[in-house]
């Protein structure tokens, strides 16, 4: 899924320099109470590239999805977004990331597109109404824009969030196991929108508890143990079976 940056990179409609790497994180350490859950930990994800996470329960996998995503603050280390400091740059940095959760966390007595213009918003999209419509088309959801959420399966409510992450057109995906208990059109969905993601320069990186689903979307796997990255490999060169021997290590 690896390509260079292109026309259609989120940056490139601004004029910008496109950064080669999306994500430049360094030494990152966070610690809660007297439990260390990121160790001097050091990431890069460049343009165009789909990275999965994988680990055991508590590895740490979450802590640095919200540390990537500004949610939370590192007590050490540095982190650079799309070319910019996280912390001095923080609300340009935040709107140039897309989250996603294994919770939807969408408003049930909204319409579909309620939910999007509320999103819309906050983010300040422009031409709302045309991009709305683009996601929703995106996400298969187009007939149902006008039904409340409240009466979506969960496959659709997640792609429901899955148009709410994309919406503001972020340069990177930060998606936390946003495969669980989808139905098969939905996984269909999902692997398409993170395709073409990837494809137009964006960058992508991705927990699943699903080895084989991160392994067939990924240019890269990673395995994080004990707050640490201990393997970091092409898909193309490792099986299923091989990152589970991992999480099994001693010390997971």
């Amino acid at each position: 899924m690896t390509v260079s940056a292109t026309k259609n990179d989120p940056d490139a409609d601004k004029g910008a320099e496109v950064p080669a790497l999306r994500i430049q994180a360094r030494k990152l350490t966070k610690r809660y109470e007297r439990r260390t859950v990121l160790r001097d930990l050091s990431l890069d994800i460049p343009a165009g590239e789909a990275v999965v996470l994988f680990g055991p329960n508590g590895a740490g996998k979450t802590t640095l999805l919200r540390v990537l995503s500004t949610l939370s603050r590192p007590q050490r280390g540095s982190l650079m977004i799309n070319g910019r400091d996280s912390e001095a740059d923080a609300i340009i940095v935040r709107g140039q990331i897309g989250v996603l959760a294994h919770q939807p966390y969408v408003y049930d007595s909204l319409t579909a597109r309620e939910n999007l213009q509320f999103f819309a918003r906050m983010f300040e999209v422009e031409d709302a109404e045309q991009r709305i419509d683009a996601v929703l088309q995106q996400v298969e959801l187009f007939e149902r824009a006008d039904d409340q959420v409240g009466t979506f399966s969960r496959g659709m409510l997640q792609r429901i969030a899955l148009a709410r992450a994309i919406l503001h057109k972020p340069a990177i995906l930060l998606f936390d196991e946003p495969d669980t208990g989808l139905d098969p059109a939905s996984v269909r969905v999902l692997e398409r929108i993170l395709a073409e993601h990837c494809q137009a320069g964006g960058a992508l990186l991705m927990t699943t508890h699903d080895l084989a689903f991160g392994i067939r979307v990924a240019d890269r796997v990673l395995v994080m143990v004990n707050g640490q990255i201990s393997v970091d490999r092409p898909s193309a060169d490792i099986t299923a079976n091989e990152v589970e021997a991992h999480m099994g290590a001693p010390g997971a």
